[in-house]
């Protein structure tokens, strides 16, 4: 799920980035404590990946020798750890995608010391300032990183697709890949919008269209909501509400994409692990219904959840507020780890997506991708699982589980202390907002068992108001209705712990 949105602009909510890194310093000394991973490597580990990356040649001697293919790669410009690159081309009767991921498996040996460190981080952390890696740099950033005009190996996924965007043919094998450029996403963008598009990403844009339009019609579901990003202006530093370009969606198409072959090979296989989430909740569709009528934007009885969600547009206050409560239908993603069919899932499918999947195009920041990626090789050579990597499946699903809750509270805690410490300097200053969410009013359980004695107490109402400017979230003790106004004034911002506290203007001016 996306953050949620901010934006704070210089002068008024920039924040000095020394400040910051101080700030961050201190929150990481205190999530140590707690065992969560740091930016620092072990010796020993980076011993080891020095070899590694030294080394790799001598384990690709069965790789192909793909240099010969212009593969690039398109990712956010600041990007050095790349695990992907494409390379797409039409064909008689529609399209031929070759998409290279890195091959973390020849740096990365199971049950060696990298692996060991490895499961104990899970990810790579994204924090405002930095980011704590899965891999020493020295693989992530370096050898085993799909850069431009570096020989690399990679996992190479040979998918054909007809003239509708349905895959019809699918093939891994391991190469030495090249890539040729490092394509950025704004860059893309702005040529595709000027006219004078990248030839392999206007073809990347038709693709991503149909692939989007399979979506659609597999009843698969997205949400159109705006991350939320961390941005340098000179030796300030700041939040920002950014949208996903049209560019980035069809470049998450072909990773999807990938992912659901992925599980197909697995599950035709009889092992791996799949990414999962169940359906939402008859009765939490049916609010989500209730909540759309009342907000004035009703849900035709002939779309599909999916096909409604694309017809909301987050700068419509209604919109908006209805999308921030479809993000509580998108609960339950779990992995699911399976050594024979008999321990596939009863379900297979990603609700949101429509299909089964599995994480498959991040090794070099996700552990279970490189678990995924040689599993699947096997299947696609025929070959039955080793019996150290079947030994290692069932147990990544607890590893992410686990890994994961901290990454993204390590994450959120980063973000919340830049948020706190930019509105700090707008404390007084009144600002208007939607409401977007509502709590409260009911009745207690005190207030359950003995009415009459508690005086039939509620809890207390708070909204949550989304702000315009700046476009921060807050949760406010007041009453509304979902997509109405609110204006509201900073009373403190406690930068250390608390957080903000916003009030009703009229609460602030009796």
């Amino acid at each position: 799920m996306p953050h949620r949105p901010v934006s704070l602009r210089a002068p008024k909510g920039s924040v000095a980035a020394s400040e910051i890194a101080a700030a961050i310093d201190a929150l990481l000394a205190e999530a140590a404590a707690d065992g969560a991973p740091s930016v620092e490597f072990p010796a020993e580990v980076l011993a080891a990946a020095e070899a590694a990356a030294g080394a790799w040649r001598e384990g690709a001697d069965a790789h192909e020798d793909a240099t010969d293919v212009p593969f690039v790669t398109l990712d956010p410009a600041s990007s050095t750890d790349l695990d992907q690159a494409m390379h797409l081309e039409r064909t008689a009767d529609g399209y031929r995608v070759r998409y290279a991921i890195a091959d973390v498996p020849l740096f990365v040996a199971l049950d060696s010391v990298l692996d060991a460190e490895a499961r104990r981080r899970g990810e790579t952390v994204y924090l405002p300032d930095r980011r704590i890696p899965l891999h020493p740099t020295t693989i992530s950033e370096g050898a085993a990183s799909l850069l431009p005009d570096q020989a690399a190996p990679a996992f190479v996924w040979d998918l054909r697709l007809d003239g509708s965007g349905t895959v019809t043919g699918t093939s891994l094998g391991r190469a030495v890949v090249r890539s040729r450029e490092k394509l950025a996403y704004d860059a893309v963008q702005d040529g595709i919008d000027a006219g004078d598009g990248h030839p392999m990403m206007l073809l990347l844009q038709e693709i991503g269209a149909l692939r989007t339009r399979k979506e659609a019609e597999r009843g698969g579901a997205s949400l159109n909501i705006p991350e939320q990003d961390v941005e340098a202006d000179g030796d300030r530093v700041r939040l920002a509400w950014r949208s996903i370009l049209p560019i980035e969606d069809a470049n998450a198409q072909i990773s999807l994409m990938t992912g659901m072959a992925a599980a197909d090979l697995m599950i035709r296989g009889g092992a791996g692990i799949l990414r999962t989430m169940p359906p939402a909740p008859e009765e939490n569709v049916g609010r989500f219904r209730r909540q759309a009528a009342a907000l004035g934007v009703p849900w035709s009885e002939d779309l599909d959840y999916g096909a409604f969600l694309r017809t909301l547009d987050w700068h419509d206050p209604r919109h908006l507020a209805l999308l921030n409560q479809a993000a509580s239908l998108f609960r339950g993603a779990a992995y699911a780890a399976f050594t024979h069919a008999g321990e596939l899932p009863e379900d297979t499918e990603q609700a949101a997506l429509g299909a089964p999947y599995a994480h498959a195009t991040a090794p070099l920041r996700r552990l279970v991708d490189r678990f995924v990626l040689l599993t699947c090789l096997h299947h696609a050579r025929g070959e039955e699982v080793p019996p150290a990597l079947a030994a290692a499946l069932p147990l990544l699903p607890e590893i992410m589980q686990t890994t994961g809750s901290v990454a993204g509270s390590l994450e959120r805690r980063a973000l919340d202390l830049v948020e706190r410490t930019a509105l700090a300097g707008l404390v007084g200053e009144t600002f208007e907002g939607t409401i977007i969410d509502r709590r409260g009013g009911e009745k207690t359980d005190d207030a359950k068992k003995d009415d009459e004695k508690k005086g039939g107490g509620t809890s207390p109402v708070r909204v949550e108001v989304q702000l315009l400017d700046p476009p921060v979230t807050a949760w406010v003790e007041a009453d509304g209705e979902l997509g109405g106004s609110l204006r509201v004034r900073l009373e403190s911002v406690d930068v250390a712990g608390a957080g903000a506290r916003f009030v009703p203007v009229e609460e602030s001016a009796s």
